[in-house]
């Protein structure tokens, strides 16, 4: 089982990143597939996750900002993250879960400099 993450970077307040998470070794279209950010001295957040038929949810933070697709042909997820603040600054990891089963990514690390 593996999910990979990718496509964080260094970005400036108000830019654009696409973050995308890999999956293999678990039947994706079953799972609901989650994003998670943690800042540096902070928990571990939610910030958005979809369903398996497709249902989003967000946090407040992000609504209107982030947007979060899933590709079940290419086991992937999407989020894409808009007028990104400084305040987004964090890891971001992408989680799989169906029922007790869970699985997580090993994160990508995004940077918006003011």
């Amino acid at each position: 089982v593996q999910l990979q993450a990718s496509g964080g970077g260094l970005v400036q307040a108000g830019g654009s990143l696409r973050l995308s998470c890999v999956a293999s070794g678990f039947s994706f279209d079953e799972y609901e597939i989650g994003w998670f950010h943690q800042a540096p001295g902070k928990r571990r957040e939610g910030i958005s996750c979809i369903s398996r038929t497709g249902g989003t949810d967000y946090i407040d933070s992000v609504k209107g900002r982030f947007t979060i697709a899933r590709d079940n042909a290419k086991s992937t997820v999407y989020l894409q993250m808009n007028s990104l603040k400084p305040e987004d600054t964090a890891v971001y990891y992408c989680n799989a879960n169906y029922y007790r089963l869970d699985y997580w990514g090993q994160g990508t690390l995004v940077t918006v400099s003011s």
